[in-house]
């Protein structure tokens, strides 16, 4: 017990340390993000702070013995070219690739491919999917590690039960997100995550939720992530209705009407988010507790879920519009 306190506070250290020092390169180099019409931030804020999660895995690796070898490859790789990415636009079919190695690092250190080809198929989809919406939702300052921290206490919950996972690398990686959230959920954020950060913690968090579902044999577990799921999803539908390239930048998801056109506060539009993930994963759990869940009452309750979030984005928009129409 002494170790494991002495070896979390040394990462601590070593993890505040890591991002004070990352501040002042980006701020020589200029790795920051400049305010535009798609932002919701309205000043010049470091990009990248972030780096500290894919850090924080291979601090864990590194003191315990070089544990989990392939998947601190797949997150080094994923987080390097995501940070590069950060520095430069890449192209899409060169980030593709790099996604699709580094997940098959991934499956390979879960033993995900001991399945049928069409479950391995699928998993891939869903990975992949996963890693980009996590991405695509880290637009106002919070919500990233409000959410995470959800996602990831819930797993810590989970594992005191199943041990699906090393505890330590949950917590290790939950201390990383502490020290983000520090510098990031302020009305005025020091840093933002960046690309390295968002796509790097939806990789740690993929990883143990496939853990999760490869020592369970179960596909309820994906209520874990059904609030980011649902948005990722009805805005592609909504914006492939409106015939746009679903591949660029945009303000549409629900969020960021919230905190742009609603101009309601970042920090309360992303304890919303995190919130309401949180009530759906005490809810998950007690009625797994109870023998209450199965497949069927699996998609119910995404399907009921969808629909509320689609209602709740109709009676935005529509007050959005009548803002509108009063202006003119």
């Amino acid at each position: 017990m002494e170790i494991q306190l002495l070896t979390r506070s040394v990462t601590l250290i070593l993890l505040v340390a890591a991002i004070l020092v990352y501040f002042r390169i980006a701020e020589k180099f200029r790795i920051v993000d400049h305010p535009n019409e798609r932002s919701s931030h309205s000043r010049v804020t470091v990009r990248g702070g972030g780096i500290i999660f894919p850090l924080a895995a291979l601090l864990w690796s590194v003191f315990n013995g070089f544990s989990l070898p392939w998947l601190i490859a797949g997150i080094l790789l994923i987080a390097a070219v995501s940070f590069l990415d950060d520095l430069m636009p890449m192209s899409s079919i060169l980030r593709f690739l790099v996604h699709l190695l580094a997940v098959t690092f991934l499956f390979w250190q879960v033993n995900v491919f001991r399945l049928s080809w069409p479950y391995v198929f699928a998993a891939y989809v869903l990975a992949i999917g996963w890693i980009n919406a996590f991405n695509f939702m880290d637009g106002i300052n919070g919500i990233t590690p409000f959410y995470a921290l959800v996602s990831l206490g819930t797993f810590l919950w989970i594992d005191k039960s199943i041990d699906f996972a090393p505890d330590g690398l949950i917590i290790t990686i939950l201390i990383s997100v502490l020290v983000f959230t520090w510098f990031n959920a302020r009305r005025k954020a020091r840093c933002f995550a960046g690309d390295v950060g968002s796509i790097s913690m939806a990789f740690l968090i993929a990883f143990l939720m496939a853990s999760l579902m490869n020592k369970t044999d179960m596909v309820v577990w994906m209520l874990i992530f059904s609030v980011y799921g649902i948005d990722a999803v009805v805005t592609i539908l909504y914006r492939i209705n409106r015939r746009e390239n679903i591949f660029l930048p945009h303000r549409t998801h629900l969020y960021q009407y919230l905190a742009n056109e609603m101009q309601w506060p970042h920090l309360w539009v992303a304890g919303l988010y995190a919130g309401v993930q949180l009530a759906i994963n005490v809810v998950t759990l007690m009625m797994l507790e109870k023998g209450m869940m199965n497949r069927l009452i699996f998609v119910i309750l995404l399907a009921v879920l969808a629909l509320l979030y689609m209602a709740a984005r109709i009676w935005v928009m529509r007050i959005i519009a009548r803002k509108g129409e009063s202006t003119v």
